[in-house]
């Protein structure tokens, strides 16, 4: 393929002909997406209109002969606002389209003059467009509506004003809020949202705040995958949404105040960045007899009935504790797995865990930042792990029996026991197994912590010099688990990082070392904390 040799002079304008490509671009899909408001706005303006006309005269007919040449006067007025509206978003969707099409057509010149292969008349191109752009009409438009949808201010009631028919007059409607975006906060997966009036009203009787998730930076879609939803009758102005689930990166807020008889227009909406961890488990990892969905999984004793007893004997046979070095498993060696994103597989494929291991992984990886999520057991669960590993742990192997796994883990069989394993060592955790489980992981501090998810008292941490990317990691048997994601990093954990430096009383008690260990695990009451000159 040939390639064009630039002059200096030639690469400048090269370089100031992309930025301008993509300037129009950009100002395209605002333009298109200013359009769709104005075919929205302009199609409520007679929705609206029509409403407001047909309760006006659902009133009248009531009181028909006092109000019959009032009814004239105030449907008149109604229309001619109707008109008013109509007209000057007729025009703003006209200019609007016009500029569009100015812009598109100067987007394919400014692309077509890319291919020019000319010095003298590229030169000559990209003069010609700077200048075409510098007037273009899609950089001199206001890209706000001139009218509102909104036709309330027409609204009238005449219950409490028969008396008074002569002077009547339409009601007054509240202006619209202003949302204080500096006062507003996302935290603890709570948002609140702040707002005040441009001018004091006394006669607001309420507030009605609507929210919506989406994917989209800036300013709300017309078209949008999620629908507003509604918190009617707030008295104050401000509001907290609690028990929020973060499953999309930002949520749109916007607000309007409601007198006694009517609704006003709504504020300039806000975005605001709602961020968080999602995953699911990832069924094609799960061991047979582990029963899998989206946010939980349960131990299943039938989901194993089809693999042969004999492949069954061999994989439990191997599942025993086996001696680790860096690069050999004496026992049969493991499939690595190093893929985020699998296809599904059919039961019983190599990258199953199978034997002891009734484990299942997170379906997405962490490789930088910070994360949070939390794990509830069944009542009755005898037995279960959680923590991470990374992608590769072998399909025999156990959590918290590898150097590539770390977790704490819960028995209520036989014997209680309470403990954080790694490396094939436990450190016995002198509290007792909450109702609910919070695990942070910092990556690029190597800090796995994990809390009390009621109460956020700090149960155990690891140390860590994490080498690839991990994933949640889960192990149950007789009981099950569910998953709560899509969690901030609650204050309170954040703050205890903060203040410990990443050290905490009962972190880092065992060794991170790389050594092979013995198959046994071996129970300590205290063990020394851990020195970073043996971190991996």
């Amino acid at each position: 393929m040939n390639q064009i040799h630039l002059d200096s002079q030639q690469f400048l304008f090269y370089d100031a002909l992309q930025r301008i490509i993509a300037t129009l671009a950009n100002k395209n899909e605002e333009l298109q997406n200013f359009i769709e408001t104005l075919n929205h706005t302009l199609g409520r303006v007679q929705v609206n209109s029509t409403q407001v006309v047909s309760d006006l005269e659902e009133e009248f007919d009531t009181l028909y002969s006092i109000l019959d040449e009032m009814k004239e006067s105030m449907t008149n007025t109604i229309k001619q606002d109707t008109v008013r509206k109509s007209h000057e978003l007729q025009n703003q969707l006209t200019q609007s389209t016009s500029a569009l099409e100015s812009a598109e057509e100067l987007l394919e010149f400014a692309n077509n003059a890319l291919h020019i292969t000319d010095e003298g008349d590229f030169t000559k191109a990209a003069k010609q467009i700077k200048d075409r752009v510098t007037m273009a009409p899609a950089f001199r438009l206001t890209l706000k509506p001139k009218a509102t949808d909104n036709m309330t201010h027409l609204m009238v009631d005449f219950s409490q004003e028969r008396p008074l028919l002569q002077g009547l007059k339409f009601l007054p409607v509240p202006r619209a809020p202003e949302i204080v975006l500096g006062d507003c906060l996302v935290i603890d997966n709570e948002v609140t949202v702040a707002w005040r009036m441009p001018v004091e009203d006394s006669k607001i009787d309420h507030y009605i705040l609507e929210y919506r998730k989406t994917c989209h930076e800036g300013l709300p879609r017309v078209k949008d995958e999620q629908c507003w939803e509604m918190v009617d009758d707030v008295k104050s102005t401000e509001h907290t949404l609690q028990g929020l689930r973060f499953d999309t990166k930002f949520m749109n807020f916007r607000v309007r105040a409601c007198n006694k008889a009517a609704a006003g227009d709504y504020s300039d909406p806000v975005t605001l960045e709602t961020r968080a961890f999602n995953f699911g488990f990832d069924s094609t990892s799960s061991h047979l007899n582990l029963k899998v969905e989206d946010r939980s999984v349960e131990w299943d004793p039938q989901g194993g009935k089809g693999v042969d007893s004999k492949v069954k004997g061999k994989e439990n046979k191997g599942s025993d504790c086996q001696c680790l070095s860096d690069g050999f498993r004496s026992g049969t060696p493991s499939p690595k797995r190093t893929s985020v994103t699998r296809s599904p597989a059919p039961r019983g494929a190599r990258d199953r865990f199978t034997g002891e291991s009734y484990t299942v992984l997170g379906d997405t990886s962490m490789e930088s930042g910070q994360h949070y999520w939390e794990v509830k057991p069944q009542k009755d669960c005898k037995s279960y792990s959680v923590g991470l590993a990374y992608r590769n742990l072998g399909k025999f192997e156990q959590l918290g029996k590898t150097n590539i796994s770390w977790c704490i883990h819960v028995n209520n069989w036989l014997q209680n026991s309470f403990a954080a394993k790694h490396n094939n060592k436990a450190k016995n955790l002198d509290v007792a197994a909450p109702d609910s489980i919070g695990v942070y992981c910092d990556f690029d501090r190597g800090q796995l912590s994990f809390y009390n998810a009621e109460n956020k008292q700090l149960l155990h941490t690891f140390k860590v010099k994490f080498t690839q990317p991990v994933v949640p990691a889960f192990m149950v048997w007789c009981g099950g688990l569910t998953l709560s994601t899509g969690l901030q990093i609650p204050s309170a954990v954040r703050s205890f990082q903060k203040t410990e430096n990443g050290l905490g009383g009962s972190n880092s008690s065992i060794s991170q070392q790389d050594p092979a260990v013995a198959c046994d695990i071996c129970l300590y009451d205290k063990l020394p904390s851990v020195d970073s000159s043996l971190m991996p």
